[in-house]
């Protein structure tokens, strides 16, 4: 084999940044080093592995091809590398979440993972679902733990535990004392949502779209707090993750406004490439994964230290 490790970094960094330069930065080499070592790595392949727009470089099919693979070996290359250094870490660790999983149940996760492996690092992303698929197709991070549906052929998707989205209001509002509300008497009601390509959003819309007429969000916001707050201040009603709202729920600064029509039941799941290494820092994070929600039937019956 002639190419070099060198060689492969700078591609993958290439494919990731779409710009030689950008990339250069990343590895902290001169922009001619990085260049040289894309067109000799180009040159053993006898065949460009980007197209090439200006100064953007986007992968072709080639490189496409061959990306999941030098990703891979890059992964195996640092594993080997601490283990000739005799470290004994699990080695470093890219988690892209979702809002309501890292908001509320990857702060407790990675705790207690950092705490066992005190030598590992994770880096943690809390974006929706869409940034999250995205991330992932372009080797940005190595787990994705989302609530919406991800439907792409590069990636893997994995259950992990069940969950439901509940309507709500605050203690003013005039659905707070009944408690229940059917489709017809939400449809004129002013709504506070979240973003679309959010799960939480897709949920709702999904449960929607056999109910004719459907609702006008008044605001939309990417911060399941935000919307808290502002139904809380009376703006409307919202519909969140039951888990992000049983303090609420339990302080009463919330009420719940069950809707028996919707069916509002998602899942959360992981998510990666389907060429992604698994090496032992992803393989032990999804296994405390699984083992924090063990026993809970639905992510809000999952212990966890209420909130003041």
């Amino acid at each position: 084999m002639k190419f070099t490790l060198r060689q492969i970094q700078v591609f993958v960094a290439v494919a990731r940044a779409e710009h030689v330069s950008r990339a250069a930065e990343g590895l902290a080499l001169s922009q001619s080093a990085a260049s040289a070592a894309l067109a000799e790595l180009e040159s053993q392949c006898a065949q460009p592995l980007f197209d090439r727009h200006g100064k953007r470089l986007r992968l072709n099919e080639q490189g496409s091809l061959l990306l999941p693979h030098a990703v891979e070996l890059l992964d195996r290359a640092a594993e080997f590398e601490g283990r000739m250094r005799g470290e004994q870490g699990l080695g470093p660790l890219r988690v892209g979440a979702t809002l309501t999983i890292g908001n509320y149940l990857l702060p407790l996760i990675v705790s207690d993972f950092l705490q066992a492996h005190p030598e590992s690092r994770v880096h943690l992303q809390v974006r929706n679902t869409a940034t999250i698929a995205e991330r992932l197709l372009h080797h940005e991070i190595d787990l994705g733990l989302v609530e919406g549906q991800v439907v792409d052929a590069e990636l893997h998707v994995e259950p992990w535990v069940e969950d439901e989205l509940v309507v709500f209001c605050a203690p003013g509002h005039a659905l707070a004392a009944r408690g229940r509300a059917s489709v017809a008497e939400l449809a004129g009601q002013p709504w506070i949502l979240r973003e679309r390509g959010s799960g939480t959003r897709e949920t709702f819309d999904r449960a929607l779209r056999q109910h004719p007429g459907g609702v006008v969000p008044r605001l939309e916001l990417e911060h399941t707090e935000a919307i808290k707050r502002a139904v809380e201040s009376g703006l409307g009603l919202g519909c969140l993750s039951r888990l992000a709202l049983r303090d609420a729920f339990r302080r009463g600064s919330l009420v719940a406004v069950e809707v028996p029509e919707l069916d509002l039941r998602r899942r959360f799941s992981f998510v990666w490439h389907r060429g992604k290494y698994h090496g032992a820092a992803l393989r032990r994070f999804v296994e405390d994964c699984r083992a924090f929600t063990a026993g809970a039937r639905r992510s809000d019956e999952i212990p966890l230290p209420p909130v003041a």
